[in-house]
């Protein structure tokens, strides 16, 4: 019972912070949020939840706000939110009206930047991933080799790549017939956990990871990587939860695609409905005090939707706008 309790408290104190921008005492908390115990047990809580890294005072004698890992516990807790009736006909509606695919992706990314009140990004649909067919490997002297790899509509990709040390033949051919496979008549997400899975098995050459990169990089070698962004103003908005000298960094970062779109795809890569990076999570400096939520949409293709802003973010209203885009998304891309 007392796990419940403190799990209530932290999510009040995320979502009275994510609505005033104000540390949280235990007070406003015993008078507001009907948790049914005094600010006494409340404070006891929140000193638990604090030793656990999971909520901090930002000074002398204020309330608590969430750290990353809080709002981690936050999400990981939520039950899927559905998005209001209201909203859904508005998707519903923005979206039939669209006359072709770049309407498409347009409307979408305004509306859920809309939503959101985030930045809001779409990847237009890619339908050119394909699976391997196999995958060559030539030795180009001691210390680097060549991987071609055939893809399933013959396409063929070539890059070379550093063996790091002088590998026994022996080796080097049960790497080249263990990743044919493996990686055969895979693709995607699919492909990639497999090969990651692959190269980390006790006892693999050491540039086991370089090469299954390279073949789950070949098989989206023929994917247009392009994207659109919408509300970028949303980041200078007063009461957006970011401080004015980290919006030009989060700005840079949304500049560099690749980047972006790298860590999107490893989110979606996580086959979760919807998924969210908070704060660190991002593994970029400039991007720590956002987070970001994700989802893929259509059957077979490599295409992804987001919303990006401040940690201090709605997380159950932004997680159900993605879910509903991408849903209705995948209806429009699968006709």
């Amino acid at each position: 019972m007392s796990e419940e309790r403190r799990q209530a408290v932290l999510r009040a104190i995320v979502e009275d912070y994510v609505a005033t921008h104000e540390p949280v005492g235990s007070k406003a908390l015993a008078d507001s949020k009907g948790l049914g115990v005094s600010s006494a047990t409340i404070r006891n809580d929140m000193a638990i939840l604090e030793e656990e890294g999971l909520i901090a005072q930002p000074h002398t004698s204020a309330g608590r706000i969430p750290t990353d890992a809080g709002y981690r516990s936050f999400v990981d807790h939520l039950a899927a939110s559905a998005i209001p009736d209201p909203h859904k006909r508005a998707i519903a509606t923005f979206l039939s009206d669209a006359v072709d695919l770049n309407d498409v992706v347009e409307r979408s990314v305004r509306l859920l930047s809309q939503l959101t009140r985030q930045v809001a990004v779409v990847q237009y649909p890619s339908l050119r991933e394909s699976a391997v067919r196999r995958v060559e490997l030539v030795r180009l002297g001691l210390e680097r080799a060549l991987v071609v790899v055939v893809s399933a509509d013959a396409r063929v990709e070539q890059q070379t790549i550093p063996l790091g040390e002088a590998t026994a033949d022996e080796a080097f051919e049960r790497a080249v017939r263990e990743v044919n496979e493996v990686g055969q008549g895979l693709s995607g997400a699919t492909l990639a956990t497999a090969l990651g899975a692959w190269a980390a098995q006790p006892g693999q050459v050491p540039w086991a990871a370089t090469l299954a990169d390279v073949v789950v990089g070949a098989t989206r070698a023929g994917t247009v990587e392009r994207v659109m962004f919408a509300g970028t103003s949303n980041l200078a908005r007063a009461g957006s939860g970011l401080e004015a000298d980290t919006i030009a960094p989060v700005l840079d970062a949304l500049e560099e695609q690749v980047l972006l779109l790298r860590l999107l795809h490893e989110m979606a890569d996580q086959g979760d409905d919807v998924s969210v990076r908070i704060g660190a999570e991002t593994h970029h400096e400039a991007l720590r005090s956002t987070s970001i939520v994700a989802a893929n949409y259509g059957r077979d293709t490599l295409s992804l939707v987001g919303a990006l802003g401040p940690t201090r973010m709605d997380y159950p209203g932004t997680m159900a706008a993605v879910r509903a885009v991408a849903r209705y998304l995948s209806r429009v891309v699968e006709l």
